[in-house]
């Protein structure tokens, strides 16, 4: 067992939380944006470049991150679905992109209409694009840990995608749970399927309470980066019941309380679970939301 003493998060919430939420207005996008970068988080998935017909919430993404106030030294990426969406991606200034792909065949289709193959065959022309423009790549594989249409992922064939993902180029790779299927067996499962050098990143969903447990079981195989999204915002317009990503300040509540640093500022971070509440406009998902910090003490009755 490795547990690192530090672990990188990235933000979510502003793509994948608001994706399968009724469109938001791009000024809250961008308060919700610009209220995460100063909570010390150095990493904010901002967009993504979808058709809009598909994914209408993000169809103002040039709006948006024109609009955004740029923090030095935070990392902003944007998704894409396609090498479409990775030209407007970089047009757009980013020098960070992911590009989804899907264990699943069938998730694959009903996600970008095309079979894996067919998404990994295109992912060597995305890297060549984006490394022209000097942009990083990273792939993400989502259903990695188990598909709503087809049930369980062989970890073999994740690590086959992750093979082929190296050998187009990409510079990093991530796992998506894109319904919350995973447990903490089925992390140390594929963990013992793929071998890379490439850098990795762990996503996951809360559907089934699961995701810290999870989390903790990738960290004590030596993973360092993950993803959260504030108040628990998130989930998959194209997967049933793809709910609930793990909530970024019950990440953060739990390792500071480990020992575990994460760079970011546990209160500042649930006054943004605030605001994007208020946003949404509905009580979010978030325990801690809810009943704050183990410290936050009670007058007695």
């Amino acid at each position: 067992m490795h547990r690192p003493d530090r672990v990188s998060l990235r933000e979510v919430a502003p793509r994948d939380g608001l994706q399968n939420e009724p469109p938001v207005p791009t000024a809250d996008k961008v308060r919700l944006i610009d209220a995460l970068a100063r909570t010390g988080l150095a990493r904010i998935e901002t967009v993504s470049f979808v058709h809009p017909g598909a994914v209408p919430q993000m169809a103002d993404a040039d709006e948006v991150w024109r609009s955004v106030e740029r923090h030095p030294g935070i990392h902003y990426s944007a998704l894409a679905p396609n090498l479409k969406g990775v030209h407007r991606a970089l047009e757009a200034g980013f020098n960070a992109v992911e590009v989804v792909v899907s264990a699943s065949d069938t998730h694959n289709r009903a996600n970008v209409g095309r079979s894996t193959d067919d998404s990994l065959t295109e992912l060597r022309d995305i890297v060549q694009l984006a490394h022209e423009h000097l942009a990083g790549v990273e792939a993400i594989i989502a259903t990695s840990f188990g598909c709503p249409f087809e049930g369980d992922v062989d970890p073999a064939r994740v690590a086959g995608i992750v093979d082929r993902a190296a050998e187009a180029g990409a510079d990093r790779v991530a796992f998506g749970d894109t319904t919350g299927m995973a447990t903490p067996r089925r992390v140390t499962d594929l963990l013992d399927a793929v071998e890379t050098d490439l850098p990795m990143l762990m996503h996951f969903h809360d559907t089934r309470g699961t995701a810290l447990a999870n989390l903790l079981t990738a960290m004590d195989r030596g993973v360092t980066e993950f993803d959260a999204s504030v108040g628990g915002l998130g989930g998959c317009p194209f997967a049933p019941g793809a709910t609930g990503n793990v909530a970024t300040e019950a990440v953060v509540h739990m390792l500071h309380d480990m020992g575990v640093e994460t760079g970011v500022d546990l209160e500042a971070l649930l006054e943004v679970a605030g605001l994007a509440q208020d946003i949404m406009g509905r009580e979010l998902e978030s325990g801690l939301l809810r009943a704050g910090p183990r410290t936050r003490l009670t007058q007695r009755p």
